[in-house]
């Protein structure tokens, strides 16, 4: 580590997963495709690349089979798709061998689960151990999402020995990684700070914890920076600023990708990524939705330092 940061980091894009789900105008199958292979050759080693959900709830991914069966995505790029219960996973499974990862989750909130998944916590948990069992069974690597887990918009402050409860149930029922949301963008750098603190000592060693901030109040790069400093070496982002959360309006973009890697490149932490390929990806985006995106680096461009 240098000056207490870490010398490298992780990133998982969840772009075609997260940021697709949120648009209001279904992006052709072709056209994801396409994003995907460009993404898994920007150095990103782990992809969200679709999730297995009830095509009525959301049409956007109701391709999850053919966009998994038609992208061309390197061997030492792990491949995950988001599972929200036992039938998502028994159609996931009939494409086995085109992923490599999965994501369940639900939210630390009673209100915000039943709001965006119908059932409460216990229910979810009790579905979602079930999951990662059989998951794990398949030879899947598993990562728990906790939404909300920073705050709720519609119960305000949510405690943090619920959200590590929550997250000591997924680790015991098989996830090997768990995912904490600050699905709104309620979260504050100071805030960030002890939690990551504390989730370590609660969930022990063993367990990846990766911090997944949206941007809604323009805090999400302070937010990276404070779990930093605690030593969190995984994150989740979105090339294009995309996503959001379907519950409550006004939730908007994940943090953007090339403004994560950018910040933490310019900070001499290493990624893995190729930035300038990476926003070729997201000008692609771009002109796919065919509206501006919220990436600062899109507009602004790499740091230019004309150094000798």
């Amino acid at each position: 580590m240098t000056d207490g940061l870490p010398d490298s980091v992780r990133i998982r894009e969840v772009g075609p997963r997260d940021g697709f789900q949120n648009e209001p105008e279904v992006i052709a199958t072709a056209d994801k495709v396409r994003l995907i292979d460009a993404l898994a050759r920007t150095g990103v080693k782990r992809l969200e690349a679709t999730s297995f959900v009830r095509a009525d709830v959301i049409p956007q991914l109701a391709d999850a089979r053919e966009v998994l069966e038609q992208i061309d995505v390197p061997d030492d790029v792990a491949v995950s798709v988001l599972i929200p219960n036992e039938r998502g996973l028994e159609n996931a499974l009939a494409l086995r061998d085109r992923f490599q990862e999965i994501n369940v989750f639900l939210s630390a909130s009673e209100t915000h689960n039943r709001k965006n998944v119908n059932r409460s916590i216990e229910e979810s948990l009790t579905g979602l151990e079930a999951v990662l069992g059989r998951a794990r069974e398949a030879g899947l690597r598993c990562e728990g999402v906790i939404s909300v887990s920073f705050g709720c918009p519609y119960e305000g402050d949510v405690p943090q020995e619920r959200v590590f409860g929550i997250a000591e149930r997924l680790r015991d029922a098989g996830a090997q990684e768990i995912a904490f949301g600050d699905t709104t963008g309620m979260a504050n750098p100071r805030q960030v700070r002890g939690f990551f603190e504390h989730a370590r000592e609660a969930l022990g060693a063993g367990v990846e914890l990766t911090a997944h901030f949206h941007n809604t109040r323009g805090q999400g790069l302070a937010n990276v920076l404070a779990a930093l400093e605690t030593g969190c070496e995984s994150f989740e982002s979105s090339f294009g600023e995309l996503g959001g959360c379907p519950v409550p309006p006004g939730a908007t973009g994940n943090i953007a990708t090339e403004d994560l890697v950018s910040m933490l490149h310019e900070m001499g932490v290493a990624t893995g990524i190729d930035l300038e390929a990476l926003l070729a990806a997201t000008r692609d985006v771009a002109a796919v939705l065919g509206r501006p995106l919220g990436s600062h680096t899109l507009v602004a461009g790499p740091v230019e330092w004309h150094r000798e």
